[in-house]
């Protein structure tokens, strides 16, 4: 498709986004998906409900906060200008978005179209760190704050990125990847620390006792720009807004490129037509902002409609339900993990019911499929039918699902308005009712990887091949079966077992190792390890325990093997593949 003229400086993305042929087929059947000429994406959500809602309208809740009285379901969240220090307003959010801009371009030469790092937990200055990179016109590559620095270094190498803004607890690993980066094509990258010791967290930036904060933290770089204007750069809808990377089978992560148009999109199909997001909602949830689930969740949902959302830095399930009693949650984002562990927590009432609960109205339950025993359980003890759904990172968000009435326990539901979908064989050919076949989906956003020859695998035919096998029945409804490739999804993340395997023979003690996913009850997979030992290694729980402990240390530690089994030799074909399915029947 023909592209608007774009408003970067530095045209790495679109340069590199795949040819043309080789793009999925784009559909905006939906009136609301037809989106200005000129569009920036962050600009848009900000100044829709300000003009709506005016400024002082509660927009973020940081961890801690004692609320203000005002975030009730019910109620219209307006905040008091002498609001708690971690509750943001949308006058807030946009001040500090625009101070953020301003410190990238003027004090750190950033143009439009660079890229920008970004890592950090679900706080207020995350989310204004995503706002302020848009703003200047630049592309965020928004990654998990328990990546390692080699597998940051990767991202940054990939993405070309000049500018890294880390929260403390990602700034160390960030600095050891920029020193990875300075000996590789990307360069050296500048890592800019947000909210440091001594620094003031929240919209007034308060001075408080403590120690001296360091004058380069971007949070005090901020307070000396004041209130200085910024215009925000007036980028096409069909300029890229960020890359949002996933883990590749071979290990290798892919960076799917998104425009301006796709971030809104995401909220005018799922969000408007299936969550019916509204106004009164206060949202919270688990995934990281790091993840589009958590993205879209937990930030442009609510922001799309003027609603309110709880960021918890930590989201366990014992954090959830304390902040859907504290705050007056009404949409609760979270992974069938969360939901089985917070049955057992429940404590129900005079009614059935826990009346911490009281509020909840909207349960979503999204990167993996959602057992309907849990489903069940779930309705059973809140009332509450939990919208189920599947999403990619190349689609950004979720693409089928149901609500209410419409739902069906144990299926993923049925396309999205301004979405399709089908099971087809791999020749593009649709599978009958019934049959098992491969998911491929099309609609206003696709998979567009950065400079990837994967591009190919994912797209076929005009459509996104997700890797996930399904079946479709009578009434078009679809029901998960499997992943169609080696991809593991464990609690809702996605774990590349190669990627788990390069991290073991790292250790001197691993001659070989294959990674599997086995199906579990709790995490839905569990990352699973065969290992041949070198001559000599103890094959023993010892080594078990020290080979976990190691490959937290190197990759991400939610990916590590949570079982190892040491066996004489890996299943191999005749060309030295490993036969990953022949390590299932070991068990």
């Amino acid at each position: 498709m023909d592209l608007l003229p774009s408003a970067h400086v530095d045209s790495f993305a679109r340069d590199r986004l795949p040819a043309a042929d080789r793009w999925p087929e784009l559909r905006f059947d939906l009136d609301e998906l037809r989106y200005p000429d000129r569009l920036n994406c962050a600009v848009d959500l900000l100044d829709t409900a300000i003009a709506k809602f005016g400024p002082d309208r509660t927009c973020l809740i940081g961890n801690g906060s004692t609320g203000n009285g005002s975030t009730g379901n019910g109620g219209t969240h307006g905040a008091e200008h002498d609001h708690p220090a971690d509750v943001w307003t949308y006058g807030d959010l946009d001040r500090r978005s625009d101070q953020i801009a301003h410190v990238l371009t003027h004090d750190l030469g950033v143009v439009s179209g660079n890229r920008v790092l970004l890592c950090g937990p679900n706080s207020p200055w995350t989310v204004a760190c995503w706002f302020g990179v848009l703003k200047a016109g630049a592309v965020v590559v928004t990654i998990a704050p328990l990546l390692r620095s080699e597998e940051i270094a990767t991202v940054a190498d990939i993405a070309q990125v000049s500018v890294a803004l880390c929260a403390p607890g990602c700034d160390a690993e960030a600095a050891k990847a920029a020193e990875i980066a300075a000996g590789t094509e990307a360069g050296p990258m500048r890592v800019l620390t947000f909210g440091g010791p001594g620094s003031g967290s929240g919209p007034a930036s308060d001075p408080g006792s403590g120690p001296a904060p360091d004058p380069d933290d971007l949070v005090e770089r901020c307070a000396r720009v004041g209130d200085q204007a910024f215009e925000p750069v007036r980028t096409s809808q069909d300029d890229v807004a960020m890359i949002a990377f996933t883990s590749g089978t071979t290990g290798r992560p892919k960076g799917c490129l998104h425009f301006h148009r796709d971030v809104l999109a995401i909220a005018d199909t799922f969000a408007k037509h299936v969550l019916k997001a509204r106004p009164d909602d206060v949202f919270t949830g688990s995934p990281p902002l790091g993840f589009t689930f958590g993205l879209g969740g937990l930030v442009i949902f609510p922001l799309r409609v003027g609603a309110a959302t709880v960021l918890l830095e930590r989201g366990s399930p014992e954090a959830l339900l304390a902040a859907v009693e504290k705050h007056g949650v009404s949409v609760l984002f979270t992974a069938p993990t969360a939901y089985r562990a917070m049955l057992a927590m429940l404590k129900p009432g005079p009614g059935g019911e826990d009346p911490r609960l009281r509020t909840l109205r909207r349960c979503v339950s999204a990167g993996e499929s959602m057992p309907a025993e849990i489903w069940r359980a779930w309705q059973a003890a809140t009332g509450i039918r939990v919208i189920d759904g599947i999403g990619a990172t190349e689609l950004l968000h979720i693409f089928i699902s149901a609500a209410d009435d419409d739902i069906r326990p144990g299926s993923t539901g049925r396309p999205v308005p301004g979405w399709q979908a089908a099971v087809l064989d791999a020749e593009g050919h649709p599978v009958p009712d019934g049959e098992p076949g491969l998911l491929a989906v099309r609609g206003p956003v696709g998979c567009r990887y950065l400079a990837d020859e994967r591009q190919s695998t994912y797209v076929r035919h005009g459509w996104n091949y997700t890797g996930d096998t399904y079946i479709r029945d009578e009434d078009g409804y679809y029901w998960y079966q499997a992943r169609s490739d080696d991809m593991i999804i464990s609690s809702g993340y996605n774990i590349a077992g190669p990627e788990v395997e390069n991290a073991l023979l790292r250790h001197p003690a691993v001659l070989e190792a294959g990674v599997i996913g086995v199906p579990d009850p709790d995490r839905g997979q569990l990352v699973t390890a065969f290992v041949v030992l070198q001559p000599g290694a103890p094959a023993g729980q010892a080594t078990v325990k020290e080979l976990q402990e190691f490959v937290k240390l190197r990759i991400a530690p939610y990916k590590y093997p949570r079982a190892v089994h040491f066996i004489e030799a890996l299943p191999r074909n005749t060309n030295g593949k490993l036969q990953r399915f022949k390590l299932r029947d070991l068990l």
